[in-house]
């Protein structure tokens, strides 16, 4: 019989090794995606930057929309969804209550949210995670069945909605594409701004911002919400604490990903480069709604199955995913450093291929200095604050040294 998967923990409480380790790779996968709209402008505008039409070009944006766009951050919201429960059974082991503990946790995640959004990263998810944790609150007492149910009914009524949008474009005929021209003349001007000056950069993420939340809304909440409702019913479950128990069921999710998701996945990415603003794309997007959730459960599969044969790998991702809101901050740190006027102004300026190295190289040193930075502190430093603004206490910063106890003579 295999043991639960646990790792030492804070406050005599016992982490989940596998759901760290999940987290960690959940991160990269955020990167991968994120990265690229720091590197181009074109992103998500359905038209290809002149600069950069080669075959591996193309193909390398392919694969990011097929592989890892709207995949890992729906991941990370099962994860959510999942960690959600733990916190609930966390408070009741310490006798205090939850509830004014999450939200003045969401409270300041909503915050630095709104900070990273404004000073960093447009596409930020943090705020949209803290008002659909508002939502998840009430719905915490669902059993694990309902809340399975509820989930996949959303995303249903999300695909039905989408299509019916692919319906009416195909019949109106408008919006009927991209208009090439005109969008080459925008990024032209927002390129400009974001290798200008700090009023520059911030008056142009603004207006991003505006730009983006209603695509958070409108595309990314529902299926986010869904995905914590099955980290809900997971968490219940216990899931996680134990994965191997259920080989079974992991194998079948990786038939579903490869029959299901990644056919999907390939609509979505082609859809999105070459027909945005099409009724093509509204079908597409509609079948994401159910393909990207499957990949994204197939990607949980097989990273649990690898996770339990090589346990070195886990834990080198666990360290990255106990720091996911550091981590996930100092990305956007770093990628605003590179390729906006904040420092080198590189956006526009490097190919497909070589950004994705640079999310690769960056994750290696993060993976490396989160567990440096564990072996000494008990949590990252956004986690620290995070912690401390929720439970309104001054956390432990450094973590208490570990002296050897001898064995008791026999």
């Amino acid at each position: 019989m295999s043991t639960p998967d646990t790792s030492p923990g804070d406050a005599g409480t016992r982490r989940i090794a596998t759901v760290d380790a999940l987290r960690g790779l959940a991160l990269f996968g955020i990167l991968a995606v994120n990265i690229t709209y720091f590197a181009s402008q074109y992103r998500g505008t359905g038209v290809l930057d002149a600069r950069f039409e080669g075959t591996v070009d193309r193909w390398t944006y392919l694969l990011t929309d097929a592989l890892f766009e709207t995949k890992f951050y729906l991941l990370f919201s099962f994860l959510f969804g999942y960690s959600f429960t733990l916190q609930i059974t966390a408070a009741s082991r310490r006798g205090a209550a939850f509830t004014p503990r999450f939200l003045r946790r969401v409270l300041g995640l909503f915050a630095i949210g709104a900070a990273h959004a404004v000073f960093l990263f447009h596409g930020d998810i943090l705020m949209l995670y803290a008002a659909l944790g508002l939502l998840l609150l009430p719905l915490r007492h669902l059993r694990p069945r309902t809340a399975a149910i509820l989930g996949a009914a959303l995303l249903v009524l999300a695909t039905e909605v989408w299509f019916w949008r692919g319906v009416l474009v195909w019949h109106t005929g408008d919006p009927d594409g991209t208009d090439p021209v005109e969008t080459s003349d925008t990024i032209s001007y927002v390129e400009a701004a974001y290798q200008g000056s700090f009023s520059e950069i911030i008056a142009q993420r603004l207006d991003d911002v505006r730009g983006m939340a209603a695509i958070l809304l409108d595309f990314q909440g529902p299926a986010a919400l869904a995905m914590f409702l099955f980290g809900l019913a997971a968490g219940k479950l216990r899931l996680l604490a134990d994965p191997m128990r259920y080989r079974a069921g992991l194998r079948w999710l990786l038939v579903a990903g490869a029959v299901v998701g990644l056919p999907g996945g390939v609509l979505y990415a082609f859809a999105g480069n070459y027909y945005a603003d099409t009724a093509l794309q509204y079908f597409a997007g509609a079948l994401d709604f159910l393909a990207s959730p499957v990949l994204a459960a197939s990607y949980l599969a097989g990273a649990v199955l690898l996770f339990h044969r090589l346990p070195a790998l886990a834990r080198a991702f666990a360290p990255a995913g106990r720091m996911a809101l550091t981590n996930y901050l100092s990305q956007s740190v770093f990628c605003a450093f590179v390729f906006t006027g904040y420092g080198l102004g590189l956006t526009g300026e490097l190919a497909p291929l070589p950004v994705f190295g640079i999310a690769v190289a960056l994750f290696a040193v993060q993976l490396a200095w989160s567990a440096y930075w564990l072996q000494a502190h008990q949590y990252g430093p956004a986690e620290w604050a995070l912690r401390g603004f929720s439970y309104l206490e001054i956390p432990r910063w450094r973590r208490p040294p570990v002296w050897a106890v001898p064995a008791a003579p026999r």
